[in-house]
């Protein structure tokens, strides 16, 4: 399979956000951004975190946005709230992020310690792209996240939606036109991101063919994705 620019699956969710409800949103990015930075066909270096925060039982969501700098997104938004906001055993908040990449191992063990020290902060991960996930020190971070209590899934078309009309700055009437993206690598994502959270071998490979700008996806399933990894999941890959 290949694409000119990578996507993937998971079940449907519905995000409701009450008229009552107070947001706040520092910075909305550009509908360019969104549209570069979180296609799943562009294996772009470019790291973008749009994340969403309600403290205890208010009604409040604070949203914001942030990228790379000399450091991965994932530190900064920990040093950031950690600098802004003091905690202490009671503190309650509910996060989530929405990445472009899925966290690195060494992110991932930051995302773990912040938790660890911070038992009232629940963190819910959708991620465009696997980030390496040929790594096994990668893959582990991951499983390391889920037994922490961190949901990690695959951003579809309800989160990419969701996405657009909560962080981007689209035109006016222009609240329904998010990027159209296909379905079918975030399913191939979807998949591997099982294999990993199960400690299967990796499934999914990807190539990138630099003369023509290609990215090529290739599943590689053994006996034991058979085995192990649910038939829906496989099922919604067309691959059995």
């Amino acid at each position: 399979m290949a694409s000119d620019a990578g996507k993937m699956d998971r079940g449907p969710v519905s995000f409701i956000v009450l008229k009552s409800v107070e947001t706040l949103c520092v910075r909305r990015i550009e509908p360019w951004e969104f549209e570069a930075i979180f296609d799943p066909r562009e294996l772009r270096k470019e790291a973008c975190l749009l994340y969403e925060i309600k403290w205890g039982t208010g009604h409040k969501i604070w949203r914001h946005s942030g990228k790379n700098t000399t450091r991965h997104v994932e530190v900064n938004f920990i040093e950031k709230i950690t600098s802004e906001r003091q905690f202490c055993s009671s503190t309650s908040c509910s996060i989530i992020w929405f990445l472009s990449w899925s966290p690195c191992w060494e992110c991932s063990k930051a995302i773990t310690e912040f938790l660890r020290q911070r038992p009232g902060v629940t963190l819910v991960i959708y991620v465009a792209r696997l980030y390496h996930h040929m790594d096994e020190q990668n893959r582990q971070g991951l499983r390391d996240l889920v037994k922490s209590g961190v949901t990690v899934q695959i951003m579809t078309t309800p989160e990419y939606d969701y996405c657009w009309r909560n962080f981007v700055n689209y035109p006016p009437g222009k609240d329904t036109h998010c990027p159209i993206y296909p379905p079918l690598l975030m399913k191939l994502y979807a998949l591997e991101l099982h294999c990993i959270i199960l400690s299967l071998p990796p499934c999914l490979m990807i190539s990138r063919r630099c003369q023509k700008q290609l990215t090529w996806y290739r599943l590689n399933l053994q006996n034991c994705h058979y085995q192990q990894i649910p038939h829906h999941i496989l099922l919604a890959t067309a691959w059995i």
